[in-house]
Formats: structure tokens, sequence, C-alpha cells
């Protein structure tokens, strides 16, 4: 019984979340798998895991930019295309090299990136409805 309203509250609160929170919440999570993988550096599974979820994410973001209804300014469309180009070879890098080092930069823009999406665009100020680790991907 407890779990069923466990998953009807987790339901609710998902379809209440902002694009922008629900993004926050894939870069928080990409980098929290990233995390877990340096510390499991043997397991290649887990290590690979996490990148080809970060691969994952950042294809989706990538698509997201080309679609014609993307309504962000075509300057932010440019850089951010640029950022995941830069993800896309960096995550190759760390897949070959399987260095535990090389997840740290993954690991800083996904978070850089969360965090700013946690913002408010027009005072910089955290909102107040959205969870300390939760967010949104869309600029």
């Amino acid at each position: 019984m407890l779990k069923d309203k466990v998953g009807a509250y987790a339901q609710q609160q998902k379809r209440s979340l902002t694009p922008r929170e629900v993004e926050a919440m894939a870069f928080t999570k990409a980098a929290l798998m990233l995390e877990d993988a340096k510390k499991k550096i043997n397991d290649i599974e887990e290590y690979s895991k996490a990148l080809r979820f970060n691969h994952l994410l950042w294809t989706i973001i990538q698509a997201d930019l080309t679609e014609p209804d993307n309504n962000l300014p075509d300057e932010i469309k440019a850089n951010v295309m640029s950022l995941s180009i830069f993800v896309d070879k960096h995550t190759t890098k760390a897949l070959r090299s399987s260095n535990p080092g090389d997840l740290d930069v993954l690991i800083n823009i996904n978070r850089n990136l969360a965090a700013g999406l946690r913002t408010t665009p027009q005072t910089g100020a955290a909102p107040s409805s959205a969870p300390p680790t939760s967010g949104s991907a869309s600029a």
C-alpha cells in the first residue's frame, strides 16, 4: 500500500517538473553516474554504462538543437552544439583510455549545466519550488 502511494507521488512529481528541471536532473544523473564510474574503474561495464548514458544525453541535446521548433537564439544553439561536440570527443577519449581522470571534465560540464538550469533566467536565483538536486538541460 505504501509502495503504491510512493509510486503515485513520484509520478505526480514528474508531471509537475518544468522542462528545465527535467534537463537539470538528467545532467545531474549523468554527473553522478560518471562519479560512481570513477570509483569503480575496474568495472568496465559500469564505466562504459556511465559514458554511454552521458553520450545519449548529449545526443538528445544535439537532436533538440536541430529541431525547427527549438526557440533558443542561434548563438546559444551554436555554443551548445560546440560544447556537445567537445563532449562527444572527450567521451570517446575516456572510453578508449579508461582513465578516471578523463571523466572530471565531463562531470564538471554536466554539474555546471545542471546548476545553470536550476536558476531563474531573469534573476539568476534558484527557483524556490525546485529541489536543490533537480534541474533541466534546455537553456
